[in-house]
């Protein structure tokens, strides 16, 4: 049976990742050590996905070693040398003002965990398709220098610019902008998987997503903006919304309908490839329509302050141009809205049932 590894499989995308290969019958290898919960804290602890994907998937294994270990990760991948069909890495730490607090751990989890996934995927799996889950924050703040027009509840690009209609290509540069060193670890790892796949001929593929999400959210408030949105909604905890007003944009897009994407590419994969992913115009919302939406949704006021002041490389307004990945596998499609998404969190965390500390 071929074998397909997935970092970060208790996490959001990973879990997704893995319940989509195991449900297609892949012997499907878990690596995830929870350093979530060492980030953000035991609420964001994603060690029930682990259990329930256990549960759940017979054929799916599970491995707690820590992607920066070069010893670890290449027994795991010499003992399925030869049958390794696809590597999803989805492992990271995710929020630039945690990166800020600890640069050392950010920049070794990122960008040296990453090194020694490719490393072991060119020893063990050459031929194997490698996804690498990237950011749209390799442009840094690039895209809050451009023409931006304010609405009442949001911003918008003027639309007179190229880039308005569809949202932001692959080609927009890098340089010369504020990255946050969470964007600058993520973008030293996203040039690394290309290089890869350009020096090396390995069939490497980074996704730079938007706003991922989806049930599957282990949200918390430096990351995970709506789960945690749904989560203070739904339980009254205070949620700080952090500058532009709340009219910062965001395309958000679900995670099974990012998994369908990375599906696409291991069934026909190519040499390091960069994609920009998101809900595109499909499906995006600002902070303030995001908030009335959930709070449509749950029934319940939301407790708001607002924070002058936003983080550190924040995006005034993000919307992704997928139409080259649409370009090259025309059958994929994003199938949620931006409130069918909402109403799935929602639902997983009801679910769940997790109470939420305020």
């Amino acid at each position: 049976m071929s074998v397909v590894i997935v970092t970060g499989s208790g996490g959001l995308v990973g879990a997704e990742t893995v319940r989509l290969f195991a449900g297609e019958g892949f012997d499907v290898v878990g690596i995830d050590n929870d350093m979530r919960a060492q980030f953000f804290g035991g609420a964001a602890s994603t060690a029930w996905q682990v259990a329930e994907l256990t549960r759940a998937y017979r054929t799916y294994s599970h491995d707690e070693a820590d992607i920066r270990d070069a010893s670890a990760i290449g027994r795991i991948f010499r003992r399925h040398a030869g049958a390794i069909h696809a590597v999803i890495h989805c492992a990271a730490q995710p929020s630039h003002d945690w990166a800020a607090r600890e640069p050392f751990t950010d920049f070794s989890v990122n960008a040296q965990g990453t090194l020694t996934l490719l490393e072991a995927t060119r020893a063990s799996a050459a031929e194997a398709a490698f996804i690498f889950v990237s950011t749209n924050k390799v442009y840094g703040d690039r895209p809050n220098h451009l023409p931006l027009i304010e609405y009442p509840t949001r911003y918008e690009l003027d639309p007179s610019h190229p880039w308005a209609e569809h949202g932001f290509p692959e080609d927009m540069p890098v340089d010369a902008c504020l990255h946050s060193l969470f964007g600058a670890s993520k973008l030293a790892a996203d040039i690394m998987v290309q290089e890869y796949g350009k020096y090396f001929g390995m069939h490497t593929a980074c996704f730079r997503g938007g706003c991922l999400t989806g049930p599957g959210h282990s949200g918390a408030q430096l990351h995970g903006f709506l789960a945690y949105l749904l989560k203070c909604a739904a339980t009254g905890a205070p949620y700080t919304v952090l500058g532009y007003k709340g009219k910062q944009v965001r395309d958000n897009i679900h995670a099974a309908d990012l998994v369908r994407a990375f599906r696409c590419f291991v069934e026909r994969p190519s040499c390091g490839e960069v994609f920009n992913i998101g809900g595109g115009r499909h499906s995006n919302c600002s902070m303030l329509e995001a908030i009335s939406l959930a709070t449509e949704i749950t029934g319940e006021a939301m407790r708001l302050s607002f924070v002058e002041e936003p983080r550190v490389g924040d995006h005034q307004w993000w919307i992704s141009d997928t139409r080259k990945f649409q370009r090259a596998y025309p059958d994929w499609r994003c199938a949620f809205t931006l409130r069918e998404t909402m109403e799935d969190i929602f639902a997983g965390q009801m679910a769940r049932a997790s109470p939420l500390v305020a």
